[in-house]
């Protein structure tokens, strides 16, 4: 039996995203970890605020594309090369114009700090090369994650060089806002390549192609707003309200819960293309045992790194970056329960997609962002970065089981979800 299951092609497949990820982690943490003690919190905080420009519009412009190309491609499979070239086309034109965007916002809220309008402007390149992700998700559907992770160790092992470089010649934190740039270059280039050595199709571009894609990924777009909002409005309110530095002890206890995160993402990853494929088949009661028993594995995955992460806190903190960032501990124990809600929102997709649902999404989104805002707006100036831990805590606790409860169409996934924490039905039943 166990035999039969390592050759499982979904397992193989989890098996090479988590071992590219747990390569990546250790290279990350170590160069993270020296680069954060050489800038120390303030600069590092430019980096990070930074950093929340990056992430905040590269959700915004991926167009919702992200969520439903695994599906594209496994329900057309004779038109990968046209899902492909529209779906580059797309991302590229709102990549443009997300990084026109950054620079006009940053040279108006800091135009009295030169230096983090220099940084959130070198940070921005990653963003116009961060389109051929899209190649990622052919892989995926073709089961062949083993591609994307030798991409991504490629990647990180060229920008791990430059972190060293740039540590050892003692640059300054401007080279170090390029550092995302090099990562989204390399990882273009090589599944391209790839792309081409597995006899993909020629990539083409569609505009009925584009429309379709477009219709099926524009009610992830507003969805993916409120996300972004969420999830980086408190580094933002952080750097205007209090500090650079508060950023730096908040994004280091963040980065510290995701950083395992991989491994929920390589389960997801490989679970969703079977339960597409459930659906497809039209079976039912398989279809909502997987995605049950998803949600189970992630749920509980994470209560235990919580756990370890409420217990280890200060040690972890003192030992990776010195006692000058001991303030990161406290946000530390808060954030890391946040991981659970979100991961379950990321599961919840596939079920999202197969039932198109995509519509419902927004009020559930939206909801959280205004909670988010609201309450970052209240926490942050009494508890600093803990209130912002906290405030992002509560938001994905209402984005992922209290709106959608009463929504009636989604509320059959949060059944789904109860009866996965409770553990009922993840049983295959017996014919």
């Amino acid at each position: 039996m166990i035999k039969s299951f390592l050759k499982n092609k979904v397992v193989k497949n989890a098996g090479w995203m988590i071992g590219e990820k747990i390569v990546q982690m250790l290279i990350s943490l170590i160069v993270g970890v020296l680069t954060a003690r050489y800038l120390g919190p303030s600069n590092q905080g430019l980096i990070d605020y930074a950093g929340a420009y990056t992430a905040f519009f590269s959700s915004l412009c991926t167009l919702g594309i992200n969520n439903i190309l695994v599906k594209e491609f496994i329900d057309h499979p004779d038109e990968d090369g046209e899902i492909l070239g529209s779906s580059i086309l797309l991302r590229l034109l709102s990549s443009a114009l997300s990084v026109i965007t950054i620079i006009g916002i940053v040279c108006i809220v800091d135009r009295d700090d030169p230096t983090a309008v220099a940084v959130v402007a070198l940070s921005t390149v990653g963003i116009l090369f961060h389109v051929f992700e899209v190649f990622n998700y052919w892989f995926q559907a073709q089961l062949l994650s083993k591609v994307t992770s030798t991409a991504a160790l490629v990647a990180y092992a060229v920008m791990t060089v430059y972190k060293v470089f740039l540590l050892v010649t003692g640059k300054d934190v401007k080279f170090f806002a390029v550092t995302l740039s090099v990562d989204y270059i390399v990882i273009g280039v090589f599944l391209y390549i790839c792309y081409k050595k597995y006899k993909g199709s020629k990539l083409r571009i569609s505009i009925d192609c584009c429309k379709r894609i477009l219709r099926q990924s524009a009610p992830f777009i507003l969805p993916g707003l409120m996300v972004a909002i969420y999830a980086q409005t408190d580094k933002f309110m952080l750097k205007q309200l209090l500090s650079a530095a508060d950023v730096s002890y908040y994004a280091r206890a963040t980065s510290l819960c995701s950083m395992w995160c991989f491994i929920l993402n390589a389960i997801i990853a490989s679970l969703h293309p079977p339960i597409m494929e459930e659906n497809k088949n039209g079976n039912e009661e398989e279809f909502e045992r997987k995605n049950k028993l998803l949600y189970a594995i992630v749920f509980y995955l994470s209560m235990i790194v919580s756990v370890l992460f409420v217990l280890l806190a200060n040690p972890v903190i003192c030992i990776l970056y010195g006692a000058e960032y001991l303030p990161a501990a406290d946000p530390l124990r808060i954030a890391t329960w946040y991981t659970a809600f979100s991961y379950l929102g990321v599961a919840r997709n596939a079920w999202i997609v197969c039932k198109n649902a995509q519509k419902y999404l927004i009020w559930i989104y939206l909801s959280a962002a205004v909670a988010n805002v609201a309450l970052n707006a209240l926490l942050i100036p009494i508890w600093g970065p803990s209130g912002a831990a906290f405030a992002s805590l509560i938001s994905q606790i209402i984005t992922t089981f209290v709106v959608p409860f009463f929504i009636k169409p989604l509320r059959k996934n949060s059944m789904l979800m109860v009866d996965a924490i409770l553990l009922k039905g993840l049983k295959r039943k017996n014919k």
